[in-house]
């Protein structure tokens, strides 16, 4: 899945699909059982024990982003790994034109890296709050890979059908709330993600994603249907929103 990957994106897709040469042990009964009582609800259906603990997926999707005040189609690729990285590629067109990039985060950082043409830069952004927004991204996407989720550290969430979800990426912690039905299927996340949503300067803001739909992959139950944006929430949330997706793959390492 790394043919075409745009430059720059190769090496760490690479560098993220080496911790899974092997297939891992089965997750055990006893790594779901010790879990807030959502959670437990959630991934003991999403990953049944003796299913194997994936670290990595490698992802396909189609969707709409919003660009402005458009909605672009765009189709993309994403390998990520929870609590470590990700890089996710995608195409769409702008005024007609094609625009081609990535956003990534890893240990050397978060970064976004876009082309018109595949010539022209239109966006190219590091740096300290590009790396925080990142690793935020990552935290909460990590719920596309439930196996690894069982790496996270729970706690009770405010209500009987919450969870709250940590990772510790860059010295920082971030906590998703994530949200799941009686029947133990993930219906979305919120969280204060570190961002610039407004263009007023960075800090932390509502964020959240609703996912629905449902897919097989080797045994674990992964979401399909993604909805993304920030003042998640709030009475600005259809405003806020910007990325609607249907996951069409999804590849377990």
């Amino acid at each position: 899945m790394t043919g075409r990957l745009p430059r720059g994106a190769g090496r760490h897709w690479t560098d993220l699909q080496r911790p899974g040469h092997l297939v891992p042990p089965p997750v055990s009964t006893a790594a779901i059982a010790g879990l807030p009582e959502p959670a437990r609800r959630w991934l003991g259906r999403a990953v049944p024990p003796g299913t194997p603990a994936w670290a990595v997926a490698e992802l396909s999707m189609r969707g709409e982003i919003r660009l402005g005040g458009s909605w672009c189609t765009f189709s993309a690729r994403q390998i990520i790994a929870p609590g470590i990285g990700f890089v996710w590629a995608a195409r769409t067109r702008v005024l007609g034109l094609p625009v081609a990039g990535y956003d990534r985060y890893g240990p050397g950082g978060g970064e976004l890296r876009w082309r018109l043409l595949g010539l022209v830069p239109v966006l190219s952004a590091a740096g300290p709050d590009i790396t925080r927004s990142a690793a935020g991204r990552l935290a909460g996407e990590a719920v596309t890979v439930p196996p690894a989720c069982l790496g996270a550290a729970w706690s009770e969430g405010p209500s009987p059908d919450t969870a709250v979800m940590s990772w510790v990426l860059d010295g920082e912690r971030e906590d998703a709330l994530v949200r799941v039905d009686p029947e133990g299927r993930i219906q979305g996340l919120s969280m204060q993600r570190w961002g610039d949503p407004d263009g007023t300067g960075y800090g932390r803001h509502p964020f959240g994603v609703s996912l629905s739909g449902e897919t097989d992959v080797a045994g674990v139950r992964v979401a399909t249907v993604l909805r993304a944006g920030w003042a998640w929430g709030t009475d600005r949330q259809a405003e806020g929103e910007f990325f609607r997706a249907r996951i069409d793959d999804v590849r377990f390492r």
